[in-house]
């Protein structure tokens, strides 16, 4: 392996624990989907880099973009559902 490839894909391996501890120790919900989200990036590129271009457009596309839209989507509705109960009291 070459120098330009370390110094890739060390920083790459290490900001990919570092984002998937932060997204597993966050206290706030919206944080942690938003650091899900991060991650599955992440890992695309890292699925890119180990010459794997069919899993890198999977995980980019299922495990960022649809499962991150579903995740936002849920944070939203249970915010709001804490909105509405808090104005009903």
């Amino acid at each position: 392996m070459s120098l330009a490839t370390w110094l890739l894909d060390v920083p790459l391996a290490t900001v990919l624990v570092w984002v998937a501890w932060r997204a597993l120790a966050s206290r706030d919900i919206l944080e942690a989907v938003v650091l899900f989200i991060v991650f599955g990036l992440l890992m695309a590129l890292a699925w890119a880099r180990l010459a794997a271009p069919d899993l890198a457009l999977a995980e980019a596309a299922i495990g960022a973009g649809l499962t991150g839209v579903l995740l936002l989507d849920t944070v939203g509705h249970l915010q709001g559902g804490r909105r509405r109960r808090g104005e009903e009291r």
